[in-house]
């Protein structure tokens, strides 16, 4: 039995590009009723008018920051309003920029990095867990990265985010597993959020595009319920020599 996504309601955060839209496109070709946010209200209506019968699916948006969680309480209270009920969410939004050694890195750089990567999948968590609980179960899926488990110099934020996010989504999956919630982290290496999900790319040929991620959170949605992948790595299968 390969469970199926139609008729299942998900949010994806930071779904009007990126990984987060190949993500969202994937689920509503699959059928699923989909919300997906994002900070700018211009690049949600240009997502969702771009989601718009490209599969069995519907698709609305809503404009969330997900660095505030009474942002995030009104993401998951609209979903459940406007669709139904929540039975997937997928943690995506992150902030990538702040690549600074600690001494170079602002306070407020430090803050919106953690504040996204990881206080963001907090909140979403954390409101969608009773949700969950109410309807008898779902499926949290968490975007990470392989900077979750390999440090680099310049990475202090990035890395402590999603080594943090690691954390978060281990100690989650043990607290609901008996509440049929399943929890799941993805760490792609090198992804070209520019080539295929947004015009004008950046022609990284060997990079992973969005949609082999969002292939990965499918299949990984779709696994017999008596089976949790938790832990997904991924990497480009040639990565450009040094």
């Amino acid at each position: 039995m390969i469970m199926t996504l139609s008729g299942k309601r998900a949010v994806v955060t930071g779904g009007s590009r990126g990984i987060g839209f190949a993500v969202a496109r994937a689920l509503v070709r699959a059928g699923a009723a989909v919300m997906i946010c994002a900070r700018n209200g211009r690049d949600i209506e240009a997502a969702v008018d771009s989601l718009r019968g490209c599969g069995a699916g519907t698709v609305v948006g809503q404009t969330c920051d997900v660095r505030d969680p009474e942002q995030v309480r009104a993401l998951i209270r609209s979903c459940v309003a406007r669709l139904g009920r929540i039975d997937i969410l997928v943690n995506n939004a992150a902030a990538r920029r702040a690549f600074k050694s600690v001494e170079e890195m602002s306070v407020e750089e430090w803050r919106t990095t953690i504040g996204t990567n990881l206080d963001g999948v907090f909140y979403g968590c954390h409101f969608a867990v009773p949700e969950m609980k109410k309807t008898g179960g779902g499926f949290i899926i968490n975007i990470s990265s392989l900077a979750g488990k390999n440090a680099f110099a310049g990475g202090s934020a990035y890395n402590a985010s999603k080594f943090g996010l690691t954390g978060l989504s281990e100690a989650l999956m043990e607290e609901v597993r008996h509440n049929d919630i399943r929890v799941a982290y993805i760490m792609p290496g090198s992804v070209d959020t520019g080539s295929r999900s947004s015009p004008g790319g950046s022609g990284d040929s060997w990079k992973m595009a969005p949609e082999d991620v969002a292939e990965v959170v499918v299949s990984t949605l779709t696994q017999h319920p008596r089976c949790l992948v938790s832990r997904v790595e991924m990497r480009p299968s040639k990565p450009r020599k040094k």
